[in-house]
């Protein structure tokens, strides 16, 4: 009952507030809840790193940096990273995955004072030596990241022999690329079936993988201060493994603190959903004709609709409970027309609400989250790019 309450509430507020069209709604008491749970299992030698393309919003971001006390992030796409650059003056980015050469170019082009800034992720001896050509080229240092498959195949060094080869590079010129780190992603821990692979045997594999990596950089570069390499792992779903024992030093995590569906995962059962989807109803129908079956509509089965504003959002309706997609209709992104339960006592100008899978996949959609906290509304510009 809490729970209708609670959407009923929304509702109310949003009939007064809201603007009459699909709004991405932030509950900041729900996010709160969030950091706090996070803040108490988060052991004081990890360092925090804010996954931006998770949590796409400045206001947003520089609020969960504050209650972290970090300026630390992982960075996806180029024009992220000069939103963080311009808005945090310690920043330190790590990118989260390798980017053409001339993703590095654009960003010396513009940003090239920054540089110290940023850890390039490095996948393969190959886009080393393109970045290393270009280093020589402009008479640049790059801080190297080196990406490590510990288990999830999706990419990396996959073998201490490319890894050799990488550090050799690396070592052999100094001038122009210093190692700041590796980066070990162990997302497969959570997505792995559990019967045939346990998550904890899976997360201590991964972490002897991880830890194999290190010993063969410590063995060829003996002179490196491990506490002051980005030894980065974890993620969302993940993290809570690196509470009770890690070989990092460095973790990533973002989605958790919003926690969309996709992030309803074992060790995250604390966790708060805070995003939600407001889609206003356009059109109630009493009956749905299937087209070009009018003649039969005293045989159809008697099935009520809404038509919303917007639609086909990646994610779960969750209220009115029991509205899904039409079968027959499919999915739409104008107008989408949503089966709702027969006892379901629903206006026009009325809302439905969704819960995205991704918050990474739903905030470039909406120009703005809509904060609510007691009440009110605050409107937070999105990322736009």
């Amino acid at each position: 009952m809490l729970y209708l309450d609670y959407f009923q509430e929304l509702q109310k507020t949003l009939h007064e507030q809201g603007n009459g069209q699909p709004q991405l709604i932030l509950d900041l008491s729900k996010l709160e809840q969030n950091i706090d749970w996070l803040q108490h299992k988060m052991p004081t030698h990890l360092k925090p790193r804010l996954v931006v393309k998770s949590l796409a919003n400045s206001i947003l971001l520089k609020r969960i940096a504050k209650a972290f006390n970090t300026q630390s992030f992982m960075v996806f796409h180029l024009p992220h990273a000069v939103h963080i650059l311009q808005a945090y003056t310690q920043a330190d980015i790590l990118m989260g995955k390798p980017v053409p050469l001339q993703c590095l170019k654009s960003f010396i082009a513009d940003q090239a004072e920054h540089l110290p800034k940023v850890q390039w992720l490095i996948d393969s001896a190959e886009r080393l030596k393109n970045y290393l050509a270009y280093a020589k080229e402009r008479n640049l240092q790059l801080r190297i990241n080196l990406e490590i498959d510990i288990g999830l195949h999706r990419g990396g060094l996959s073998d201490l022999e490319q890894f050799m080869h990488c550090l050799a590079i690396i070592k052999s010129h100094s001038e122009y690329l210093s190692l700041s780190g590796l980066m070990g992603y162990d997302a497969h821990v959570s997505k792995l079936p559990s019967a045939l692979f346990p998550p904890i045997q899976s997360y201590q594999k991964s972490q002897q993988c991880y830890m194999n990596f290190m010993n063969v950089m410590c063995q060829m570069l003996p002179e490196l201060d491990l506490s002051a390499l980005c030894l980065n792992g974890a993620g969302s779903g993940t993290l809570h493994h690196h509470f009770i024992q890690t070989v990092c030093n460095d973790v990533s995590f973002g989605s958790m603190l919003l926690k969309p569906t996709d992030f309803d995962l074992e060790g995250l059962e604390p966790m708060q959903p805070a995003l939600w989807i407001a889609a206003p109803v356009l059109k109630v129908l009493d009956q749905i004709q299937l087209p070009g079956l009018e003649r039969l509509k005293r045989f159809q089965p008697r099935q009520r609709a809404v038509c919303i504003y917007g639609g086909y959002w990646r994610g779960k309706c969750i209220y009115p409970p029991g509205t899904k997609p039409h079968l027959l209709y499919g999915r739409s992104s104008n107008q989408e027309l949503l089966q709702i339960p027969s006892s379901c006592r629903i206006q026009v100008d009325d809302y439905v609400f969704f819960r995205p899978a991704q918050s990474e996949s739903i905030l470039p959609q909406f120009a703005s989250l809509y904060a609510y906290e007691q009440g009110q509304y605050q409107k937070w510009e999105n990322f736009r790019e």
